[in-house]
Protein backbone atom coordinates (compact mmCIF):
# COMPACT_ATOMS: atom_id res chain seq x y z
CA UNK A 1 0.00 0.00 0.00
CA UNK A 2 1.10 3.36 -0.58
CA UNK A 3 0.52 6.32 1.56
CA UNK A 4 -3.12 8.40 1.41
CA UNK A 5 -2.61 11.67 3.20
CA UNK A 6 -6.22 13.42 3.84
CA UNK A 7 -5.92 17.43 4.19
CA UNK A 8 -7.70 19.59 6.99
CA UNK A 9 -10.57 21.24 5.94
CA UNK A 10 -9.60 25.17 5.35
CA UNK A 11 -13.64 26.10 4.79
CA UNK A 12 -14.27 23.77 7.74
CA UNK A 13 -11.38 25.47 10.36
CA UNK A 14 -11.80 29.44 9.03
CA UNK A 15 -15.83 28.46 10.07
CA UNK A 16 -14.76 26.78 13.75
CA UNK A 17 -12.99 29.93 13.85
CA UNK A 18 -15.53 32.89 13.34
CA UNK A 19 -17.96 30.68 15.88
CA UNK A 20 -15.23 30.44 18.33
CA UNK A 21 -14.56 34.19 18.24
CA UNK A 22 -18.16 34.92 18.66
CA UNK A 23 -18.73 33.09 21.51
CA UNK A 24 -15.53 34.86 23.02
CA UNK A 25 -17.14 38.03 21.87
CA UNK A 26 -20.53 37.32 23.56
CA UNK A 27 -18.69 35.95 26.46
CA UNK A 28 -16.75 39.50 27.00
CA UNK A 29 -19.97 40.86 27.41
CA UNK A 30 -21.38 38.50 29.71
CA UNK A 31 -18.76 39.67 32.07
CA UNK A 32 -18.32 43.33 31.40
CA UNK A 33 -22.38 44.13 31.20
CA UNK A 34 -24.36 41.14 32.56
CA UNK A 35 -27.31 43.60 33.48
CA UNK A 36 -28.20 43.79 29.49
CA UNK A 37 -28.64 39.75 29.47
CA UNK A 38 -30.92 39.59 32.58
CA UNK A 39 -34.37 38.31 31.07
CA UNK A 40 -37.31 36.40 33.05
CA UNK A 41 -35.46 33.25 31.86
CA UNK A 42 -32.45 34.47 33.30
CA UNK A 43 -32.39 36.43 35.69
CA UNK A 44 -29.12 35.93 38.59
CA UNK A 45 -26.30 38.44 37.36
CA UNK A 46 -23.63 36.07 38.81
CA UNK A 47 -24.86 32.90 36.51
CA UNK A 48 -24.71 35.33 33.54
CA UNK A 49 -21.12 36.42 34.68
CA UNK A 50 -20.22 32.42 35.11
CA UNK A 51 -21.68 31.88 32.10
CA UNK A 52 -18.83 34.16 30.09
CA UNK A 53 -15.80 33.33 32.15
CA UNK A 54 -16.67 29.92 30.80
CA UNK A 55 -17.60 30.76 27.44
CA UNK A 56 -14.13 33.16 27.80
CA UNK A 57 -12.09 29.77 28.61
CA UNK A 58 -13.48 27.26 26.34
CA UNK A 59 -13.69 28.96 23.21
CA UNK A 60 -10.91 30.80 23.95
CA UNK A 61 -8.52 27.50 23.81
CA UNK A 62 -10.36 26.64 21.24
CA UNK A 63 -9.76 29.82 19.46
CA UNK A 64 -5.69 29.06 20.02
CA UNK A 65 -5.86 25.53 19.27
CA UNK A 66 -7.81 26.41 15.80
CA UNK A 67 -4.75 29.01 15.20
CA UNK A 68 -2.12 26.44 15.77
CA UNK A 69 -3.90 24.21 13.15
CA UNK A 70 -4.31 26.89 10.23
CA UNK A 71 -0.82 27.36 10.59
CA UNK A 72 0.52 23.99 10.80
CA UNK A 73 0.85 22.44 7.14
CA UNK A 74 0.81 18.05 7.93
CA UNK A 75 -2.03 16.57 6.97
CA UNK A 76 -5.10 15.80 9.06
CA UNK A 77 -4.47 12.43 8.72
CA UNK A 78 -2.03 9.99 7.15
CA UNK A 79 -2.84 6.20 6.37
CA UNK A 80 0.23 3.72 5.28
CA UNK A 81 1.61 0.70 5.90
CA UNK A 82 2.90 1.44 9.60
CA UNK A 83 -0.50 2.81 10.30
CA UNK A 84 -3.04 5.65 10.72
CA UNK A 85 -0.92 9.31 11.63
CA UNK A 86 -4.13 11.54 13.20
CA UNK A 87 -3.58 15.01 13.07
CA UNK A 88 -7.02 16.27 12.89
CA UNK A 89 -7.61 17.77 16.30
CA UNK A 90 -6.09 18.69 19.03
CA UNK A 91 -6.60 15.58 21.11
CA UNK A 92 -5.02 13.24 18.21
CA UNK A 93 -2.86 10.80 19.30
CA UNK A 94 0.04 11.41 16.53
CA UNK A 95 0.53 7.59 15.27
CA UNK A 96 -1.51 4.60 16.12
CA UNK A 97 0.47 1.68 14.83
CA UNK A 98 -1.80 -1.09 12.77
CA UNK A 99 -0.20 -4.00 15.76
CA UNK A 100 -1.50 -1.26 18.63
CA UNK A 101 -5.57 -1.71 16.55
CA UNK A 102 -7.86 -4.40 18.50
CA UNK A 103 -10.99 -2.65 17.07
CA UNK A 104 -12.35 -0.09 14.69
CA UNK A 105 -15.91 1.32 15.56
CA UNK A 106 -18.30 4.04 14.12
CA UNK A 107 -20.13 5.91 16.71
CA UNK A 108 -22.89 8.82 16.72
CA UNK A 109 -23.74 11.42 18.67
CA UNK A 110 -26.58 13.17 17.17
CA UNK A 111 -25.43 14.03 13.30
CA UNK A 112 -22.47 13.83 14.58
CA UNK A 113 -19.70 10.35 13.30
CA UNK A 114 -16.54 9.47 14.64
CA UNK A 115 -14.28 6.33 14.70
CA UNK A 116 -13.68 4.82 17.63
CA UNK A 117 -10.28 3.31 17.22
CA UNK A 118 -9.27 0.91 20.16
CA UNK A 119 -6.03 -0.25 21.52
CA UNK A 120 -4.47 -3.07 23.34
CA UNK A 121 -2.53 -0.46 25.99
CA UNK A 122 -4.69 3.17 25.76
CA UNK A 123 -2.33 4.13 28.77
CA UNK A 124 0.22 4.23 26.41
CA UNK A 125 -1.28 6.98 24.57
CA UNK A 126 -2.51 8.98 27.74
CA UNK A 127 0.86 8.77 29.25
CA UNK A 128 2.86 10.20 26.34
CA UNK A 129 0.62 13.01 25.71
CA UNK A 130 0.38 16.32 27.42
CA UNK A 131 -1.74 17.27 30.04
CA UNK A 132 -4.26 19.05 27.73
CA UNK A 133 -4.86 16.13 25.46
CA UNK A 134 -4.51 12.98 28.47
CA UNK A 135 -7.23 14.58 29.97
CA UNK A 136 -9.35 14.87 26.42
CA UNK A 137 -8.30 11.43 26.14
CA UNK A 138 -9.08 10.29 29.65
CA UNK A 139 -12.55 11.64 28.85
CA UNK A 140 -12.98 9.61 25.78
CA UNK A 141 -11.72 6.78 27.96
CA UNK A 142 -14.20 6.90 30.14
CA UNK A 143 -17.15 7.62 27.70
CA UNK A 144 -16.59 5.19 25.09
CA UNK A 145 -13.68 2.81 26.37
CA UNK A 146 -10.82 4.40 24.27
CA UNK A 147 -8.58 7.64 24.40
CA UNK A 148 -8.73 7.59 20.23
CA UNK A 149 -11.33 8.75 17.63
CA UNK A 150 -10.99 10.53 14.46
CA UNK A 151 -14.25 12.37 12.77
CA UNK A 152 -14.51 13.95 9.69
CA UNK A 153 -15.56 16.92 10.53
CA UNK A 154 -12.22 19.00 10.52
CA UNK A 155 -10.87 16.77 7.33
CA UNK A 156 -11.59 17.07 3.73
CA UNK A 157 -12.96 14.14 3.18
CA UNK A 158 -16.66 11.81 3.31
CA UNK A 159 -16.59 9.89 6.90
CA UNK A 160 -18.42 7.04 4.84
CA UNK A 161 -15.38 6.54 2.50
CA UNK A 162 -13.23 7.43 5.66
CA UNK A 163 -14.38 4.60 7.93
CA UNK A 164 -14.28 2.12 4.69
CA UNK A 165 -10.92 2.83 3.88
CA UNK A 166 -9.33 2.26 7.63
CA UNK A 167 -11.66 -0.98 8.11
CA UNK A 168 -9.88 -2.33 4.36
CA UNK A 169 -5.98 -1.08 5.40
CA UNK A 170 -6.26 -2.83 8.93
CA UNK A 171 -7.83 -5.71 7.29
CA UNK A 172 -5.06 -6.18 4.92
CA UNK A 173 -2.54 -5.22 7.73
CA UNK A 174 -4.51 -8.20 10.18
CA UNK A 175 -3.87 -10.69 6.81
Amino acid sequence: MGEIRIELSKKKTALAFIASAIFVALGIQFILDPERYVSPMYRNIELIKITGFTSVSFFGLCLIFILFKIFDKKPGLVINDIGITDNSHYGSAGLIDWSKIIAIRTQQIMSTKFLLIYVSNPQEFIQKSSWIKASLMKANLKMYGTPLSITSNSLNYNFDYLEKLLHEEWNKYKS
